[in-house]
């Protein structure tokens, strides 16, 4: 009997191995392409730029994707952001249709795979054995085009989905768009300059490899009547003043339906930059407008007025109180979404836009286009003159003197409509050899934004270097910006969806709020502190012309010293007072992580439980039956 019921028992658990395989198999089958993501940010949920670019390959492209697995075992931050990094693949080739093909190589030391990873141009991570651990990706489209991605660099793991679709959608179109400059800033060399760049000394923006990455870019001849026709956009950064030649080349292609960009600015910090013998670069220029061609636009930039705005003030040292060492200065802005026009596609996930007293830009009564201001300034801010601002003012003294005007000031816009030229008798030379003349266009589309120092690496990047590979780490969306109003305007807005997924710091408003007031105050206590002293100081100063200088004089000199003790008491008042509300408040924050959430969930067991007892109690008394149809 007992071996019966052995072998029954075998067989059933035979029967239950094999529908559990077969269950299995058949779900992966059935559901291959159902995927439930459960990370945080959901990590691997595909952006709808991504599946758009996917489901529009025209060809197949195959990825190779080389990563040492088996040496990752002894680094868990590695091996977790490798294992990351193949998930993203795999979602990718599922939603590709087909269209790619995933190859994953574990090149061994010294082997044949190795060889070939690094002839291609990955780069290993060294360990601390001294072996090199490889985590990178090759990929090939149908007539041989390469795109490499030599590592994958951790720091910018919050933009690995954006990096991979990037390099497919490079594959899969590989006559990219042309981008053409105009520009006044060394953009492609930096603040070295060409001799420096050429011995590898100085580096280009980091904003300008962006757009290389991206696009065909070609600088334009500063001698030109027109613009070439293969030109898909066109983008002034900071330029030289205008010839009459160069006005007519961009007012024909604005008239011609070409899509124009530029970034003017009525003072250029970033053009100021010191290069290797401490001064700018010769030719650099401290503003840039196009007066005669805005005009026509519908726009205007005062050449002598400057946005400054206390609520998106920049927090920057001064060096000068070991107290305060940071400090609000208000012509440099950190702009947050409440800045941003996000009706606008170019700014539907742009978080963060640093930049350097920006000017503003204003509609004009006779305008025939259409104004839309895309990024704006608080009602918080005022505008102020040039002169000011180029003699270097204190950050302190903006603020003490700042007064809000209450306007939100458009730093940045998009003009679209009806135009007419800046030339209505044509071409300014006579000997003009060109397309023929067009003096009015019913669709142009412009973006404008007033300020220059938003090209600035300091402004919104880290720059890493490693392993010889640089790259970026932003820490504000400038060059996000500057891609999506590209690609915006040469009519793709499908990779644009893929850079808002990066964290962000959180912006703790009510400890922002808390700090502004406690510094208005002691920048209060610090005018009346100085005010006290020039008033003791003069009363010591007229003793001692009138030569009095007795009982009196050493009277003075006592209130003098006991009024500067008092201030200078209510002065770390305010700050110990700045410091308490904020470590209160930083506690409240952190007891509300560490114990709200489970105190919610212990609440909810409880609630759970009590239920299941009051349901358990209600069925016993019933006397174990429940009623069914009144029966």
């Amino acid at each position: 009997m007992q071996g019966r019921q052995k072998t029954q028992l075998s067989v059933i658990a035979g029967l239950l191995i094999v529908i559990f395989v077969s269950l299995n198999m058949a779900s992966n089958l059935a559901f291959r392409q159902q995927r439930l993501d459960l990370t945080q940010n959901a990590l691997f949920t595909l952006s709808a730029g991504s599946r758009e670019i996917l489901g529009a390959l025209d060809e197949p492209i195959a990825l190779t994707f080389y990563y040492s697995q088996g040496m990752s075992q002894d680094y868990p931050a590695l091996r977790q952001y490798g294992q990351r990094v193949r998930d993203m693949l795999d979602e990718l080739v599922v939603a590709s249709a087909g269209k790619l093909s995933l190859r994953i190589i574990d090149p061994a030391p010294y082997s044949e795979e190795e060889d070939v990873a690094v002839m291609q141009g990955l780069v290993g991570r060294p360990t601390g054995t001294g072996e090199l651990v490889y985590l990178g990706l090759v990929g090939t489209n149908m007539v041989d085009d390469t795109q490499v991605i030599p590592i994958f660099p951790q720091e910018r793991a919050d933009y690995l989905e954006y990096d991979l679709v990037r390099l497919i959608d490079n594959l899969n179109t590989p006559e990219r768009p042309v981008l053409g400059v105009m520009s006044n800033l060394p953009l492609d060399t930096g603040t070295g300059g060409l001799m420096l760049a050429l011995r590898g000394q100085s580096q280009p923006f980091l904003i300008y490899s962006e757009l290389v990455d991206r696009f065909k870019v070609e600088f334009l001849e500063p001698n030109l009547s027109k613009i070439p026709s293969k030109i898909d956009v066109l983008l002034l950064a900071h330029p030289r003043p205008l010839t009459d030649d160069q006005a007519y080349a961009i007012d024909q292609f604005v008239m011609r339906g070409g899509r124009l960009i530029a970034f003017v600015d009525p003072y250029s910090e970033v053009s100021l930059t010191a290069g290797p013998n401490g001064e700018p670069l010769q030719g650099a220029t401290e503003k840039s407008n196009l007066p005669r061609l805005m005009a026509q636009w519908g726009v205007a930039m005062p050449d002598d007025l400057i946005a400054a705005d206390r609520q998106y003030a920049q927090r920057v040292e001064t060096g000068r109180d070991a107290r305060r060492r940071l400090v609000d200065y208000v012509l440099w802005m950190g702009l947050g979404p409440a800045a941003f026009n996000r009706s606008d596609v170019i700014l539907s996930n742009i978080d963060l836009l640093n930049i350097g007293s920006p000017g503003v830009l204003q509609q004009r009564a006779d305008a025939t286009t259409v104004f839309t201001p895309l990024v704006s300034t608080s009602t918080d801010a005022m505008l102020l003159q040039r002169a000011q601002v180029v003699a270097g003012p204190d950050p302190d003294q903006l603020l003490r003197d700042f007064t809000a005007d209450g306007q939100n000031h458009a730093l940045a816009a998009r003009v679209s409509g009806e135009v007419r030229s800046a030339f209505p008798a044509g071409p300014p030379d006579a000997g003009y050899e060109g397309p023929p003349h067009v003096g009015e266009a019913a669709d142009a589309n412009i973006i404008l934004f007033a300020d220059s120092d938003f090209f600035d690496d300091r402004f919104w990047t880290t720059e890493q270097n490693y392993l010889g590979q640089r790259f970026a780490v932003p820490m504000a969306d400038n060059a996000k910006f500057l891609l999506n109003a590209v690609e915006n305007m040469m009519g793709s807005d499908a990779l644009i969806s893929l850079r808002g997924r990066e964290r962000q710091d959180p912006i703790f408003t009510r400890v922002a709020d808390l700090r502004r007031a406690a510094e208005e105050q002691y920048l209060t206590e610090e005018n009346n502190l100085q005010s006290r002293i020039a008033a003791a100081q003069g009363e010591l100063d007229k003793l001692e012309k009138s030569g009095t200088l007795g009982k009196e004089a050493q009277d003075v000199t006592r209130r003098y010293r006991q009024e500067l003790q008092d201030a200078r008491k209510a002065l770390r008042k305010v700050e110990a007072n700045l410091r308490r509300d904020i470590e209160q408040l930083g506690l409240v924050l952190r007891w509300i992580n560490i114990a709200l959430m489970p105190a919610l969930v212990l609440l909810v067991s409880v609630f759970v439980m009590l239920r299941r007892r009051a349901r358990r109690a209600a069925t016993q008394k019933a006397g174990g039956f429940r009623m069914v149809d009144g029966s």
